[in-house]
């Protein structure tokens, strides 16, 4: 049997005076679809639309990697926080593009950082700039100084998510100051932090793998459990489902 072949979008930086601009990618990220039994294919900040549609159309799901610089609030209509660091624009172009063309092909989606971030706003979400100064009483969600830093999530049950890690209590990684805010119209909320910032929301389409995860399940800091998250995708990939929409979970009465 042939393997899944998913790509796996790159990270940029422009050119400096002392070096040409270059592309990288996260090992934690190919080495992740390796081992859930996909084949990975890295793929660069394309400048053509026509060779990125030629390069999708050969893909069967792909994965948005995160980036360690933020999405430029400007372009959402919003003044910058002094905290953001704006990626360099060929990337977050890209991203943008990329986003755009994924969804309307309904591929396979594994979204992770400020991937899940760009595809949220690009579907009509919306983002909070820093969570310190605009969540009431958050937990800590970035450490400069602690790589390994890790909260609680809870699960919002008959989700993806719940299905994905099952019963008990999950720990996940966290290495960021922004946020999905409001979740856009395909979307649902599937895990949350203690304190509510969302942690994962996904597509309320049933034939439609679409996850947005905000920590990182491809990090070295990540816990083994978090490996299920690149299974349930890659099994994804592969499974024809029927197309239902998802029911929005109903709450018990207090």
């Amino acid at each position: 049997m042939n393997k899944p072949v998913i790509g796996i979008s790159g990270d940029f930086r422009g050119a400096r005076q002392e070096t040409h601009a270059l592309s990288w990618f996260n090992t934690g990220y190919y080495d992740s679809v390796t081992k859930a039994g996909g084949l990975p294919i890295l793929i660069p900040p394309y400048n053509d639309d026509d060779d990125l549609k030629q390069v999708l159309s050969q893909l069967d799901g792909i994965v948005l990697a995160g980036c360690s610089l933020d999405l430029d609030p400007t372009r959402m209509g919003l003044e910058k926080h002094p905290s953001v660091r704006p990626m360099p624009l060929r990337r977050e172009d890209f991203d943008r593009r990329l986003c755009k063309m994924v969804a309307e092909m309904k591929m396979p989606i594994l979204a992770i950082g400020s991937g899940m971030q760009t595809l949220n706003v690009i579907m009509g979400g919306s983002l909070i700039q820093h969570l310190p100064e605009e969540q009431p009483k958050p937990l800590p969600h970035f450490d400069p100084q602690e790589p390994n830093t890790r909260h609680v999530l809870e699960i919002v049950p008959e989700t993806r998510m719940d299905a994905i890690y099952g019963p008990g209590e999950i720990r996940v990684n966290s290495q960021h100051h922004m946020a999905v805010d409001q979740v856009a119209p395909m979307f649902r909320v599937s895990a949350t932090c203690p304190d509510g910032v969302i942690e994962a929301y996904e597509s309320i389409e049933r034939d439609w793998f679409c996850l947005g995860t905000q920590f990182h399940p491809e990090s070295d800091s990540a816990s083994a459990l978090d490996m299920q998250v690149f299974e349930a995708f890659l099994d994804a990939t592969q499974a024809v489902e029927e197309p239902t929409i998802l029911q929005m979970p109903q709450r018990q009465a207090a």
